[in-house]
């Protein structure tokens, strides 16, 4: 067989930094290298695996899915869509769906809707998204505009325009730019996670959903990688007590495989008209068979477990030696580490633990389902590992 790893690096186009080992196979937050080491996974393909790999469940549905019809085009109706939809809509209180293949796709759906709803109330100026400081929205030229950290835009200007980035958490300057500029939707993270990890106030959130209310601002929840269990709620905003406009989501809604949905609030569930927005693969039936197994798995009882397993981490490690921050909700925990991370996340895969970074922090996003046994053994090969 020929060495997959020259093959990767002779064949795909060097985008991507990848760590010494190829993943063969799995099961549940177990992975298998093709050198036959073992590892347990912190990062679930980056907040993407939500019960992990090759859960039952999930692997039951898409199966049945895949033997029934692969692919129609949204010019037809499938059970699957209509039936994830019905589901997102019932535990948001959300409207509508648009069902997309990423979360950069659903961003951009997100801001088409706010521009769209906004030019058709206040004129087709109002045309300006707040976005954050330190946010991270897609990859796309629009997305990169939206995206409020510079080093992702230096080489591919000219970007999208209409975009202004503030600081997280100052209600003064977001007060002033709405006060300011013709502003037609504000599009916001709830945890910061390419970022490093870090959760908006709570102070700033209400202050945000309750200015956008009052301006007739479709609120905007960028929910790809904080959404689906991953913050210990359905979704991240359901902590602060807000009601979004419109909610961008992905990667752990489709448990594996590719997905993007952009919900729609009440405010907004009618702007898009046939013609308006389309997608030849959102919607797909296996995508979405594979979604509804994971949805409907996120009850309260799970939630509480997921948060009984966040607390768990924050308090093996916040005051452990090597640790100078612990940040983040839920499942989605950034550890500032005296050491440098790039060695304590080598340090952490030696020890058959496989992990993550976000900026100068390891970045922990373990299967939500991780049995607490195999998170007691992560986070002590982790806490090993920091020292």
């Amino acid at each position: 067989m020929e060495d997959i790893i020259s093959l990767d690096k002779h064949y795909i186009a060097g985008t991507y930094g990848r760590f010494p080992v190829e993943l063969v196979s799995g099961k549940g937050s177990l992975l298998q290298g093709a050198d036959g080491k073992q590892y347990i996974d912190m990062g679930s393909g980056i907040a993407v695996s939500s019960f992990g790999t090759a859960d039952d469940v999930w692997v039951e549905a898409v199966t049945k899915q895949l033997g029934c019809l692969q692919h129609t085009s949204n010019l037809y109706y499938t059970s699957p869509c209509a039936l994830l939809a019905k589901a997102l809509c019932e535990k948001t209180g959300m409207k509508k769906v648009f069902f997309s293949n990423s979360g950069a796709e659903a961003n951009e759906c997100a801001i088409k809707v706010a521009r769209k709803y906004s030019a058709q109330k206040k004129g087709s100026d109002c045309y300006t998204i707040v976005t954050l400081q330190n946010s991270f929205h897609g990859r796309t030229l629009t997305t990169l505009a939206a995206t409020g950290q510079e080093h992702y835009h230096e080489l591919f200007q000219p970007l999208t325009p209409g975009f202004i980035h503030i600081e997280a958490n100052d209600i003064a300057g977001l007060k002033k730019v709405v006060s300011e500029k013709k502003v037609a939707g504000i599009l916001m993270e709830c945890v910061q996670g390419e970022g490093g990890v870090l959760p908006v106030s709570k102070e700033f959130m209400n202050a945000a959903a309750d200015l956008c209310k009052a301006q007739d601002i479709p609120l905007m929840i960028d929910e790809v990688q904080t959404g689906n269990g991953r913050c210990g709620a359905l979704y991240a905003y359901m902590n602060y007590g807000i009601q979004p406009d419109i909610v961008s989501t992905a990667k752990g809604l489709g448990g594996g495989l590719p997905i993007g949905a952009t919900l729609l609030g009440e405010k907004v569930q009618d702007v898009l008209k046939p013609g308006d927005h389309g997608s030849t693969f959102g919607g797909n039936p296996v995508c979405c068979a594979g979604a509804l197994s994971v949805i409907e798995r996120l009850d309260d009882a799970f939630l509480l477990d997921v948060q009984k397993k966040s607390e768990y981490i924050f308090a093996q490690l916040q005051n452990a030696p090597g640790v100078l921050e612990v940040t983040g909700m839920g499942l989605m925990i950034g550890i500032k580490t005296r050491r440098d991370v790039k060695e304590v996340l080598t340090q952490c895969r030696a020890n058959g633990v496989l992990c993550l970074t976000a900026k100068d922090k390891l970045r922990l996003l373990p299967p939500l389902n991780i049995p607490m046994e195999l998170l007691q053994k992560a986070v002590a090969i982790i806490k090993r590992s920091l020292i």
